[in-house]
C-alpha cells in the first residue's frame, strides 16, 4: 500500500471505531462467571470494626462507606414441638449499621418489631438501601424496608409470611426479589411506580449446595448470592463451605466455591458479604465474625475479554 494511502486509512480509521462503537466494559457479572474453585484470591485489606458488630448478616458499599445489617440476640430461640418453624421467637434487636471505611461507625437504626427482629442479606439500588427483617425462626414472617442511606428513615414496603433471609431490588425493571430461610424458596414482586408490591411469584430453588445469607441485584432481573453450607461426615470431621452464585428467573444460572476461611475458621461468606468489579477482575469484602468483626477484603483476576 502507498504511503498516502497508509496516512489516509490511519485518518478514518478513528471515524470507523466511532461509527462501529467501542466495546462495552465487562460487567460484574460477565468477571465473576470467569470464576472458578481454582481462582487465585490475595488479601488486600483487614480492617478492625470499631464497635460491637453483635451477629451480621447483609453488607453493602456505597461509595466509601459499608452499610451493616446485623442481628443482636438478647434470648436465642429454643427448639418447641408445635411451633412456628419449630421453634420459640427467642428475642433481639436488629440494628443497620453505617460504617466508615476505616471501620468507625457513622450511624445506625433499630428496624423490626416484636417478634420479627433478625435483619438478613441487604441491597442497595442506587439510591435506597433495601432491608428484611423477619422472626429468627423458618416459615415465620418478615418485614421488608427501603432505606434512606443519608438519614437512614426506614419506609416498610410489604410485610410477608415466610421468613426472608435476604431481598435484592432492580430500580429498572422494578423487581423485589427474596429469598426465604437458608434460600430454599424464591419470591419476586413486582412494584408499581408508586412502590406498592402485588402478588409474589413463589419458586423452589433447585441448587441446596449453599444456604444464601446475603444477595445484591446485577441488573436484568439477576442477582449475586452469597452463602455457606457445613457437609460433616459419620465418622467425624468435615467441612464448612462458602461459595457464590448467580440467580435469574428463579434459578441459579452459575456457581463457584470460596475457597476462604477467617483466621477464626469461619468460610469468609458466612455473611455479609459484598463485590464490586475493578479494572482487572473482582474485589470481594467480607465480615465473617461476630462481636468484634474485621472486614476483610480479597482481590481476584480474571482474564482480558
Amino acid at each position: 500500500m502507498r504511503p498516502g494511502a497508509l496516512r489516509r486509512l490511519a485518518l478514518l480509521l478513528p471515524a470507523v471505531i466511532g461509527l462501529l462503537g467501542a466495546a462495552p466494559a465487562p460487567t460484574l457479572a460477565d468477571r465473576l462467571v470467569q470464576l472458578n474453585r481454582a481462582t487465585v484470591w490475595t488479601r488486600t485489606a483487614a480492617v478492625p470494626v470499631q464497635f460491637p458488630t453483635f451477629h451480621p448478616q447483609g453488607m453493602v458499599k456505597v461509595g466509601s462507606e459499608f452499610f451493616v445489617s446485623s442481628v443482636e440476640v438478647k434470648q436465642y430461640p429454643a427448639r418447641l414441638a408445635g411451633a412456628t418453624g419449630g421453634r420459640s421467637p427467642g428475642a433481639g434487636v436488629g440494628h443497620l449499621f453505617r460504617m466508615s471505611a476505616d471501620g468507625g461507625l457513622l450511624g445506625q437504626v433499630v428496624l423490626g418489631e416484636g417478634d420479627a427482629y433478625h435483619p438478613g442479606g441487604i441491597d442497595f439500588d442506587g439510591e435506597s438501601l433495601w432491608v428484611s427483617v423477619a422472626q429468627y425462626r423458618p416459615d415465620s414472617a418478615a418485614i421488608v424496608y427501603r432505606v434512606d442511606p443519608q438519614t437512614l428513615k426506614a419506609t416498610e414496603v410489604l410485610r410477608v409470611a415466610d421468613h426472608i433471609g435476604a431481598v435484592s431490588y432492580d430500580r429498572r425493571t422494578r423487581l423485589l426479589q427474596g429469598v426465604s430461610w437458608g434460600g430454599r424458596r424464591f419470591y419476586t414482586w413486582k412494584l408499581t411506580p408508586g412502590g406498592r408490591a402485588g402478588t409474589p411469584k413463589v419458586a423452589r430453588n433447585p441448587s441446596s449446595y449453599i444456604d444464601y445469607q446475603d444477595c445484591h441485584g446485577l441488573g436484568g432481573g439477576a442477582m449475586l448470592c452469597s452463602g455457606l453450607a457445613d457437609y460433616r461426615s459419620p465418622k467425624g470431621g468435615g467441612l464448612t463451605l462458602g461459595g457464590l452464585e448467580i440467580v435469574k428467573d428463579h434459578r441459579p444460572v452459575w456457581q463457584a466455591p470460596v475457597l476462604l476461611w477467617s483466621p477464626s475458621g469461619r468460610p469468609m461468606t458466612q455473611n455479609p458479604t459484598y463485590v464490586e468489579a475493578t479494572a482487572t477482575g473482582v474485589r470481594a469484602w467480607f465480615m465473617p465474625d461476630d462481636d468484634r468483626s474485621t472486614l476483610f477484603a480479597y482481590e481476584a483476576l480474571t482474564p482480558a475479554n
